[in-house]
């Protein structure tokens, strides 16, 4: 039976503690979805690159909404049993990184996005989620 979480708001969220790698990117990508984050995709990075199976990829609109969305994503993915192992950017808001292991958020700003361009570096992996 999985554990649940009951939030302020009376919304039970199910436990992630145990979920596979892709079923957090997937779970991550739909809260960045509905926080209005654009251009959301998963791409299956684990042939590509030892660091992670999945990388969460994400655009604000600007260095507040950037900040916005990788604090909601940590906050909503912390309440459903899963921490991340570190956290990068917060200090500059154009490109925050978010490590949860085998899963990799990046919630870029345009300009940063369109700069480290990693939608053509792993162009070629499978993108598994898209919003």
């Amino acid at each position: 039976m999985e554990e649940k979480n009951e939030i302020l708001t009376g919304e039970v969220l199910t436990s992630l503690a145990d979920a596979t790698p892709l079923a957090l990117a997937e779970a991550i990508a739909a809260r960045l979805d509905e926080k209005k984050g654009r251009e959301v995709k998963v791409l299956e990075v684990g042939e590509k690159t030892s660091i992670a199976d999945y990388f969460v990829l994400c655009t604000g609109n600007s260095s507040t909404h950037v900040k916005a969305l990788a604090g909601e994503a940590e906050d909503y993915i912390s309440k459903r049993g899963v921490e991340p192992d570190n956290v990068e950017g917060r200090g500059n808001h154009s490109w925050i990184v978010l490590d949860y292991g085998n899963v990799i958020v990046h919630v870029f700003s345009r300009e940063a996005r369109d700069f480290y361009n990693l939608d053509k570096l792993y162009g070629d992996t499978k993108t598994v989620l898209e919003y």
